[in-house]
């Protein structure tokens, strides 16, 4: 007989006895996160509890043991009981049927519109891969999501109407197709429009992107989501924006929230599931991931052995996340009702993936046969069904009522960020050929057959001549008919159309030139790194009453390395549950400080995450109508480098801001190594035309920059806008130099467009021309005194401030001449700034050969180009600039070279300098200043 444990007894069998007496001689573990070493002050009421539960086991199956631990482990939480986080539940819905809301739409109504969404989203691909122009699309994505976007549009997604940010939507970039179908319905797109899917130029101005792109189209997408994995950590990091910019006053962001809609297979990217205990940490219930879980990839099956649900809710339970599941529609609800034992739920529990996703194709008998078959109890709970029935019982995330209860419960929930994870079919609706099947993905268009099933089941008023003759159409049921009056009332109600993009923001007053005189005086003769010239600049800007509050510092646990320690005490680093400790170095002058208002954002060692917040700031000022201006400072190598797709991402989404590469180059940053030497994240940012980058070699270089900048992205265009999309990266440096006040006839042109002269050679018969960058100033500086105390040559300097400007303003240039050749051609801004300076031109940098012969092409004379071609190592700064060859020495010779080409001087010099300099000793070279911080 089974014992209640409720009720004490006095005899103990000597088994009993002996069974507890060995489990308190276990040694100390830890199970599920508890110490199981306390000490057990009643082994006979232990004995009694465990000994109702083997009788439960014995007589009533390990099923219904399950279903009592699981009850008791509910109520002990009830109670208040600390009891371990349980990683994974079964595989049925979260929310209980008992517990689901009134779903106050009208199911009838929506399922209509959203079959005329499903057929016109469809069409669209299919009619854009036709003969002549092929330019494909995606259609099963949008097929296994179209519920779950459809409720959020009627009941949830919050629209700009009122002035505010609405929310924010992270939409599945391969849904697009439906996005826009829905668009059209509501006479926000036009037929041309969707015939003009992926044609962007061809079909000018009715083109539509073939993912969300706010640059392609700035009024309708906000968020860029295809790259996958960028669209959950852009999501995450916009949702701790909207609090950081609620904490500091800048803008009310409590009435938004953050969706973003994901794949199963695109949560296999690092990416997707590497910040999320930022937004555990940090409370982030404002933020609402849905997991699509189709079960499959683009190739087949996400975990075809495995169960793809039940290891997401393990990995985001144990990040801190709120899980709430939505597996199977309310077809089933019957059957769960019946489940006493368990049977029923263990063989959902026990079924993998790869079969379910067979049972997506295969027919009621089929899944008679396997799934309810393999045991006479599940086969009797199905034996009133017809194999038709059968085959419709179907998936949570193609049930209206489920969804809105899983979206309801997961904006009422507090405290922790929500994932609602939706079993769906891929290409549902879209008939045999494409439900569940492995390629379904690269499925592009629906033949006749096809059309004419998808037609029937979703019960649209559309004939078979139609589809026979040409294209099939599209299909709108009227502007004045009912499933249209209720989107736009539905939309009105929620607060407007969305996606929508809207710039409301105004340009912001700009400090005056007095801001940026220290940084134009120079140093003086203290001498300071080009990085500390920028924390100068900003430091100063942060000062002022109208823009200073704006600044957003960002850095990845590196503020000390870049000298930035000193805002700690004011600006304080931004944390929502402020500083519960006292900070070790709280009696220091530059104390860490933390604070719920604090200014500045410390990432963590994560430049993924940094870039993500990069972002969200940059773009507030058509987010929330209220600029913020970033300023992101990272080790330069892993800049660029390692998140080279997120700057995509940042052009794409027009944010602005200031991207810092400190410690940049490759033989500055003595003793790090390899991996650290950055001697090409200039070329790299020369590929994104979004971004504006700088090399300067001086801190009165760096203010004309900077104010410039700020001018270009945060004031007023010539043509009314606030400000470009446009975002500026400079790379500055750890090496401590003297840096000259700025020439009272200083060249500010020059200096923004790319080119300035900083040394005109006054001694030496012979002319020649040497352009340098950053920290390649001063060595080119030295090679001049060289040049004229040794070998005759009078040498300009010139400081090329941006060599990739450059080259665009001249690319441009050449596209203008090509495409109007009546016109008077026009000539590049280097060319005409170095017309007249006798050559030859040697260019020198701390950067591979590539970055400084962008220009090659358009200087007027003979030019050669010295880098730091091939890997970094660790050494002296000397050693690795005479190894490279890029030293003040190795460009006397270079200079010498070309001169002996030119017949200048004889050739015979040139070896008196090798042997001269020691050129080819790497150890003779002067080590130059060791060390240097920021």
């Amino acid at each position: 007989m089974r014992r209640d444990p409720a009720v004490r007894t006095s005899t103990t069998t000597e088994q009993q006895r002996n069974s507890v007496a060995s489990a308190s001689d276990r040694n100390p573990i830890i199970i599920g996160g508890l110490p199981s070493q306390v000490p057990d002050f009643d082994p006979e009421e232990t004995a009694e509890w465990l000994d109702s539960l083997d009788a439960a086991i014995d007589e009533r199956g390990r099923e219904r043991a399950r279903y009592l631990m699981l009850r008791l482990i509910e109520r002990a939480r009830e109670k208040r009981v600390a009891v371990p986080e349980m990683r994974s539940t079964d595989y049925v819905n979260t929310i209980a049927t008992r517990d689901e809301p009134f779903f106050p739409g009208n199911e009838e109504i929506e399922r209509r519109i959203l079959n005329a969404t499903r057929w016109n989203a469809a069409v669209m691909v299919s009619r854009a891969q036709r003969p002549g122009i092929g330019v494909g699309g995606h259609i099963a994505t949008f097929a296994s999501s179209a519920s779950l976007y459809d409720v959020g549009f009627n009941h949830f997604f919050r629209g700009k109407d009122d002035g505010r940010g609405g929310d924010q939507i992270f939409f599945q970039g391969h849904a697009s197709p439906g996005i826009y179908a829905r668009a059209f319905l509501l006479d926000r797109l036009t037929e041309a429009n969707l015939d003009a899917f992926r044609q962007e130029k061809s079909k000018a101005p009715n083109g539509l992107s073939s993912y969300p792109h706010p640059r392609l189209m700035p009024d309708f997408w906000e968020f860029p989501t295809v790259s996958m994995g960028l669209g959950p950590l852009s999501a995450i990091y916009q949702a701790r924006m909207n609090r950081y910019m609620h904490a500091r006053g800048i803008a009310d962001t409590s009435a938004s929230h953050v969706w973003a809609f994901l794949g199963d297979g695109e949560m296999d990217e690092p990416e997707s599931l590497g910040q999320l205990s930022i937004a555990a940490r940090e409370g982030l219930d404002n933020l609402t991931f849905v997991v699509n879980c189709n079960l499959q990839r683009l190739d087949g099956p996400v975990r075809g052995n495995g169960k793809i649900i039940q290891e997401l809710e393990s990995q985001f339970r144990g990040a801190g996340w709120n899980v709430i599941k939505l597996v199977w529609d309310r077809s089933w609800d019957p059957l769960l009702a019946q489940d006493r034992d368990g049977l029923l739920v263990n063989k959902m529990n026990t079924t993998p993936d790869g079969q379910f996703q067979t049972y997506a194709t295969e027919s009621g008998g089929y899944i008679r046969e396997h799934f309810f078959g393999s045991d006479q109890r599940l086969r009797k709970m199905v034996e009133n069904l017809t194999d038709e029935q059968i085959l419709h019982l179907g998936r949570g995330g193609h049930d209206h009522r489920k969804i809105f209860a899983a979206y309801t419960a997961a904006m009422e929930h507090k405290g922790q960020p929500t994932v609602i994870l939706a079993q769906t079919i891929k290409g549902w609706t879209l008939g045999p050929n494409f439900e569940g099947r492995n390629a379904t993905h690269q499925m592009k268009k629906l033949t006749v057959d096809d059309l004419k099933r998808f037609r029937d089941r979703l019960h649209l008023p559309i004939t078979d001549k139609q589809l026979d003759e040409g294209y099939p159409p599209y299909y709108h049921p009227g502007r004045q008919s009912e499933e249209i009056q209720y989107m736009h009332d539905h939309r009105k109600a929620c607060g407007g159309y969305v996606p929508t993009r809207v710039v409301r923001a105004k340009p912001l007053p700009l400090p005056g030139d007095k801001t940026y005189a220290s940084a134009k005086k120079g140093s003086g003769a203290q001498s300071i790194a080009t990085t500390m010239a920028f924390v100068r600049v900003l430091k100063d800007l942060m000062r002022d009453k109208e823009i200073g509050k704006r600044f957003v510092l960002i850095a990845p646990d590196e503020y000390r390395t870049f000298g930035m320690d000193a805002f700690f005490p004011s600006a304080k680093i931004y944390n929502p549950l402020g500083q519960q400790y006292e900070s070790v170095d709280r009696e220091l002058l530059l104390a860490y400080k933390e604070s719920p208002t604090g200014q500045m954002l410390h990432d963590g060692i994560s430049e993924a995450g940094c870039t993500a917040s990069l972002i969200a700031a940059g773009s507030a000022y058509a987010t929330h109508g209220e600029p913020l201006i970033p300023v992101y400072v990272f080790y330069s190598m892993f800049g660029f480098q390692r998140t080279g797709d997120q700057f995509w991402q940042m052009a794409d989404q027009l944010s602005r801001g200031f991207v810092l590469g400190a410690t940049a180059g490759r033989t500055t940053l003595t003793g790090e190594g390899l991996q650290h030497a950055d001697g090409h994240s200039q070329l790299l940012a020369s590929t994104n035309p979004g971004c504006v980058a700088y090399d300067p070699a001086y801190a009165y270089e760096i203010a004309y920059i900077v104010q410039d900048g700020l001018r270009r992205m945060y004031g007023e265009t010539a043509d009314g806008q606030p400000g470009e999309d446009v975002f500026y990266y400079l790379t500055v440096y750890n090496e401590p130099i003297q840096h000259p006040a700025e020439p009272a006839d200083v060249d500010v042109e020059g200096i923004l467009k790319g080119i300035h002269r900083v040394g005109r050679g006054q001694a030496g018969a012979i002319p020649a021309q040497i352009m340098a960058s950053g920290v390649a100033v001063p060595w080119a500086l030295k090679a001049q005194r060289i040049l004229a105390e040794q070998w005759n040559v009078a040498a300009d300097v010139w400081s090329a401030t941006s060599w990739n400007e450059l080259r665009r303003e001249a690319v441009a240039v050449e596209e203008h001449n090509l495409l109007h050749p009546e016109e008077e051609q026009q000539v590049p801004y280097v060319t005409r700034k170095l017309t007249g300076a006798e050559g030859p031109f040697v260019a020198v940098s701390d950067w591979m050969r590539a970055v400084p012969d962008q220009i090659a092409r358009w200087v007027p004379g003979r030019y050669t180009s010295l880098g730091a071609d091939g890997f970094g190592f660790a050494d002296t700064r000397g050693a690795a600039r005479r190894f490279f060859h890029i030293d003040a020495e190795s460009i006397v010779l270079a200079v010498l070279t070309e001169l002996a080409q030119d017949g200048k001087v004889d050739r015979s010099v040139l070896k008196q300098a090798v042997d001269r300099y020691q050129l080819l000793d790497a150890s003779a070279a002067d080590p130059g200043a060791a060390g240097g911080d920021a």
